[in-house]
């Protein structure tokens, strides 16, 4: 049986996300205060690392401005202290690679920049409002990674999906702008979108908790863009879209 590393497509959408090269990419981080080469990136991508170092994870979370946990790594389970080879230990994550069993199902169906527009319901203010953000959409196999164009909106997004035939599945997050009405609040909650026939539109619902703690729900969808994923093609989207509210 073979078994190789699952790519890291949550680290690739960060880093096209910020319309980085690979190089630029590693001089960021570099700048950030850990050790990162070209080599290095691509290792990430590829899956071959499977976690970072506690200082490439804290300069990673201050040049994507994401979690850690949004950046494709996996939970703190297995985790085991090993020897830094510099007088000291790190906390290093350990996990079995995915076992190939069949042959893989051609990736990159979704691939591209999608237009993502939710609803939701303000209490407070006692209107309805849409989020929009322009987001890079990843697939490897029928796993979908979803994350927003920085210069689309003030808030930063994310998504993980599975697709099961023309239905995807999965969880979102948002990390609201600190100087908007939410300030900087954190809300996510789960998704579940139908794809049309074209594949060029994705529409369906959101679920997750309100400020008052509450559930609510409603509409979601992504309406496709563009199919490249390349540093010119997201510098088209790197703005706002036009929307009649904001959150």
């Amino acid at each position: 049986m073979n078994t190789q590393p699952r790519p890291n497509t949550a680290f690739r959408a960060a880093r096209l996300a910020l319309r980085l090269s690979q190089d630029e990419f590693a001089e960021r981080i570099r700048e950030a205060g850990a050790p990162m080469t070209k080599r290095t990136v691509q290792r990430y991508e590829s899956g071959e690392i499977p976690n970072p170092r506690p200082a490439t994870a804290r300069a990673l979370e201050i040049v994507t401005r994401l979690p850690i946990s949004s950046l494709g790594f996996p939970a703190d389970v297995d985790a085991v202290v090993v020897d830094d080879g510099r007088g000291g230990h790190d906390l290093e994550v350990r996990h079995t690679p995915v076992p190939v069993t069949g042959p893989a199902r051609t990736a990159g169906g979704y691939s591209g920049v999608w237009l993502s527009r939710y609803e939701f319901f303000s209490s407070s203010r006692e209107s309805t409002y849409a989020g929009l953000h322009y987001v890079v959409l990843l697939q490897h196999d029928d796993q979908l990674t979803v994350r927003s164009v920085p210069g689309s909106a003030a808030s930063s997004l994310t998504m993980d999906l599975t697709v099961d035939g023309n239905v995807l599945t999965g969880t979102w997050t948002e990390q609201t702008d600190p100087q908007g009405h939410y300030k900087g609040a954190r809300y996510h909650g789960a998704i579940q979108l139908l794809a049309e026939p074209t594949g060029r539109r994705l529409a369906g619902k959101w679920i997750g908790f309100g400020k008052d703690m509450d559930v609510n729900t409603g509409p979601w969808e992504l309406t496709f863009q563009d199919a490249s994923t390349s540093k010119a093609a997201l510098a088209k989207f790197d703005r706002r879209p036009e929307a009649e509210h904001r959150p």
